[in-house]
């Protein structure tokens, strides 16, 4: 492991220093982008096309412009599953989607997708994306979702070979616990209440049948499961939110808050970077509001059934992966929603040669204001990034496998990571997800950097 934590402790200089504290920030924000050349940077102080642009349906199958692969939202996998019922399911409402690009040269999509549950043409659920200016008259971005509907800002274009892409969130509201406790705003961990909110139609297994509705008992209730894609890295040409069950093949690496009020949340830790120390998100230490900062495995799988990879953690408690450590999921910090907008915080991804980097700058719980990194290589002590190359070549197909989907309705085989495959580095912030999470963010400034030339 090779780790490199960068400490911004902002309160002690200003109480030291007074205005010094601004110029060591702006020092820190040099220093992390040496060697680097800004090419973009989105500011959203122009008008954002997205609520002008028409909703187009997705009929689905493999003209669809968001055909992926047999994980999609009308994919092999659910057929094998759940037989004509899951049909019934998926033909009982329209999935409307909108693709509109936005930014200098069109750098950036805004990828939207929401369901017409009456199938007028008109949706029947909330994304939307929405300039908005805060009281110190910064310019920005919220980007709001309701449990059915999905939502991700991404780059247009696959990113270069080598990059760093980074942004601001200067708030958020995707559950977790505010002031102690879950139940706030007459939500509960960030979802309305007015109505049962479930994964309605699509699952991992179990019984498909029963009326076409979220009322349906037989798909379940996801409102103690709430969460934020804070930035993440697919491997696949543009990404777009898809089924939950999707995107755990699909990422790279990637920080995300997963916010559970369930009983299960004891089956994940969260570090203490001022003690070095695991606690659980169970614990009164915790808030629930932890970044996972994760790196996904390209040689084993936490669960083949749907393909979902296995994760590698580098945090300031040391190097983990989900197999070594009675914990599933191990979150390098926490953030402090009740602090913002007033404070914010920055998430980036670098990619070099040789490996990839992901770094978080704010003011985190116990240890406030610091900016924590964490580098990768491609390939480290034996075990892959999942998906890492972008062209053939950098790739032999060592870690190649073959994974059997079965189901009440068939079965069949697809191999994971063949020897002539390639895959580009897309980003994505937001909601990946059709049916889980529920909220909002405000974001801004996102960059995107390339190596200066030498």
């Amino acid at each position: 492991m090779k780790k490199r934590t960068t400490c911004v402790l902002l309160l002690s200089i200003a109480l030291l220093l007074g205005q010094t504290n601004v110029v060591a920030a702006k020092k820190t924000e040099t220093d992390n982008n040496r060697g680097w050349k800004l090419q973009y940077h989105e500011k959203f102080n122009q008008k954002l096309p997205v609520d002008e642009a028409p909703w187009v349906m997705d009929n689905y199958g493999e003209t669809s412009p968001w055909n992926v692969d047999h994980l999609d939202d009308d994919g092999e996998f659910f057929k094998v599953k759940g037989g004509t019922e899951f049909e019934k399911q998926l033909n009982s409402f329209h999935l409307l989607r909108k693709r509109v690009n936005f930014g200098k040269d069109g750098w950036l999509t805004a990828e939207v997708a929401a369901r017409d549950y009456d199938k007028d043409g008109t949706p029947d659920t909330n994304a939307s994306l929405k300039n908005v200016k805060l009281n110190r008259g910064n310019h920005s971005a919220e980007l709001s979702t309701s449990f059915d509907s999905g939502l991700i800002i991404r780059s247009t274009d696959a990113l270069p070979s080598e990059y760093r892409i980074e942004y601001k969130l200067r708030n958020i509201d995707f559950g977790g616990q505010r002031n102690g406790t879950f139940d706030y705003d007459d939500k509960h961990n960030g979802y309305t209440l007015e109505k049962r909110k479930s994964n309605f139609p699509w699952k991992r297994s179990g019984d498909f049948s029963g009326d076409a509705s979220h009322n349906n008992p037989n798909f379940g209730d996801v409102t103690k499961e709430n969460g934020y894609y804070f930035l993440s890295i697919m491997d696949y040409e543009n990404p777009a939110p898809h089924n939950n069950v999707f995107i755990h093949n699909h990422r790279k690496l990637g920080m995300d808050a997963y916010n559970v009020s369930g009983p299960w949340a004891k089956a994940y830790g969260v570090c203490d970077p001022s003690t070095g120390e695991l606690y659980s998100q169970t614990s009164e230490k915790s808030s629930n509001n932890a970044i996972n900062g994760i790196f996904f495995a390209g040689d084993t799988f936490r669960d083949e059934s749907i393909g979902y990879n296995s994760f590698m953690f580098e945090t300031e408690c040391g190097s983990f992966s989900d197999q070594d450590t009675p914990y599933s999921i191990i979150s390098n910090a926490e953030i402090q929603p009740e602090l913002m907008p007033e404070e914010t915080y920055t998430f980036a991804i670098e990619r070099s040669k040789t490996g990839y980097v992901m770094e978080m700058t704010g003011n985190f719980k116990y240890i406030r204001q610091k900016t924590l990194r964490y580098e990768r290589d491609f390939i480290e002590n034996g075990r892959p990034i999942w998906h890492y190359n972008n062209t053939p070549e950098q790739y032999d197909g060592k870690f190649n496998s073959t994974l059997t989907f079965t189901g009440p309705y068939g079965s069949y085989s697809v191999e994971q990571w063949p020897d002539d495959s390639a895959y580009p580095d897309y980003f994505i912030i937001g909601i990946p997800h059709i049916n889980y999470y529920e909220g909002s963010a405000i974001i801004d400034d996102i960059k995107l950097y390339v190596p200066k030339k030498s």
